[in-house]
């Protein structure tokens, strides 16, 4: 996923993320000068959902808007088989091992 926040807040006239962080402080989101450093400078590895909410509201944008898939990169991340004729080992299943004792 790629962060899209910084255009967003551009097309809204926000050129700066302390103007961002007061307008989100405004909507009722206290954002630390840290959080907003992340937020605003890159990718953020975690988002809460309500944060997004927020900030989608402020922005006037869907969460579409702000989060842009890129499939390339996973596809990137499969793991390469070794020719197209090679298939991978069926698994069987372990019926009756392994099991525990209900409660006494």
């Amino acid at each position: 996923m790629r962060w899209n926040l910084r255009l967003k807040a551009a097309e809204q006239g926000i050129w700066k993320s302390t103007e961002m962080r007061r307008r989100l402080a405004e909507a009722g989101l206290e954002v630390s000068a840290g959080k907003m450093s992340s937020l605003w400078a890159g990718t953020p590895l975690t988002i809460r959902l309500d944060d997004l909410d927020v900030i989608c509201h402020v922005l006037g944008c869907e969460p579409s808007d702000l989060l842009i898939r890129e499939p390339d990169k996973v596809a990137a991340r499969r793991p390469r088989r070794a020719a197209a004729s090679t298939t991978w080992p069926a698994v069987k299943p372990r019926l009756g091992r392994n099991k525990t004792l209900p409660p006494a």
